[in-house]
């Protein structure tokens, strides 16, 4: 039974749930998209989902609520739309895709096949995000412009509901971002759309966006193994910025606090991703690391040498994280945090981010 309800943001409500039976009686942290299940109050009985949880996976410490058990939801308001997403689960979902017939959009986008240069950035986790738009924003602010128009792509590699993010809705709320896309089987955003190559084409055409940002949401999949996880998907990400006639710009994942040796340096996760499945060519920015952070950047620029040519097919640029950028990731209205450490703690995985924020921006700046 919901015995409390909190303040919520864009499409989530966190709750406290007293779970009944068994034997003892307890609270959770549960979280509930009343887009999907309706409205939901105190006394409200619920169905959770809690199989993460035990686990102590990415779902923020929250149950996931499925159903009110008490009452049914009111009927969704007929309307557009014939985009089924979350597709074949209980929980799929209904939405007005920008890109088909029913969209006010779809004119716009039927033939649309060129991002006219417009710079993709990818990044393999969410927690880069934020960075990658502090980056931009340095970029402008450097060049006394005003702060660029950004899009971010939502990839459907974790999270699927938009909502679930704290941090696009408050970078949409501060400004941050101008608007979110969610494709693939990813839903919530502003737009709606069925692939990657659409998400991109409507944040150039139809969002106005001067730079696209693409990442998965929360709750990134891994295994240890060399093809086993999600940010797979984000070499494909860079084939779909170049085959649109994009300049896709490859964000590093980056860290020098990881416990595993595998991430620490450049992430297998990016050698993979960009070295192997990345198959068009990108600018693959490489962050100048200095003073207590000169080892790390000397391991990232050995790493990332095998991107480069001769022996890879990506353009390697050196990008410097001096002070004033460190500063503008101090300016970010949301708490920076990846695999559980903040800025401090791990200030390279997010310099990381930034230099590839700040690189393309530049290239819209023509700096």
């Amino acid at each position: 039974m919901v015995v409390q309800v909190d303040a919520g943001w864009h499409g989530a409500l966190p709750l406290r749930v007293r779970v009944e039976g068994g034997t003892e009686e307890q609270e959770l942290r549960a979280l509930a998209y009343p887009g999907l299940i309706g409205p939901v109050e105190v006394g409200a009985r619920v169905l959770l989902n809690v199989s993460a949880l035990v686990r102590g996976l990415g779902t923020g410490g929250y149950a996931l609520v499925v159903a009110r058990t008490d009452t049914l939801p009111p009927d969704p308001p007929a309307g557009p739309g014939h985009l089924v997403k979350a597709r074949y689960t209980p929980l799929q979902t209904m939405v007005l895709g920008v890109d088909e017939q029913e969209s006010a959009h779809h004119e716009v986008l039927r033939d649309a096949d060129d991002l006219a240069g417009m710079p993709v950035v990818v990044a393999d986790l969410h927690s880069a995000v934020p960075a990658v738009v502090a980056g931009l924003r340095h970029a402008a602010h450097q060049a006394g412009r005003a702060p660029l128009r950004v899009a971010y792509v939502l990839t459907d590699g974790g999270a699927l509901p938009a909502w679930f993010s704290r941090t696009v809705s408050t970078l949409r709320e501060t400004g941050w971002l101008d608007t979110c896309v969610s494709t693939g089987q990813a839903f919530g955003g502003d737009l709606e759309a069925v692939s990657v190559h659409s998400g991109l084409l409507a944040a150039r055409w139809v969002a106005g966006a001067d730079v696209a940002v693409v990442a998965q949401g929360p709750g990134n999949l891994g295994t240890g193994t060399r093809w086993g996880f999600s940010g797979v998907a984000a070499g494909e990400a860079l084939n779909a910025a170049a085959v649109l006639g994009g300049r896709p710009v490859a964000s590093l994942r980056v860290s020098g606090a990881d416990e595993r040796d595998r991430h620490l340096g450049i992430s297998h996760h990016s050698l993979t991703a960009y070295g192997r499945v990345a198959l068009a060519p990108a600018q693959v920015v490489v962050p100048v690391l200095t003073g207590e952070l000169a080892a790390l950047g000397a391991q990232v620029r050995a790493q990332a040498a095998s991107l480069g040519a001769p022996t890879g097919r990506h353009q390697l640029v050196e990008v410097a994280t001096d002070e004033p950028l460190l500063d503008a990731l101090g300016q970010v209205p949301v708490r920076l945090s990846t695999m559980g450490r903040s800025l401090d703690q791990d200030p390279g995985s997010f310099l990381a981010a930034a230099a590839a924020g700040l690189h393309a921006g530049r290239l819209v700046l023509g700096d």
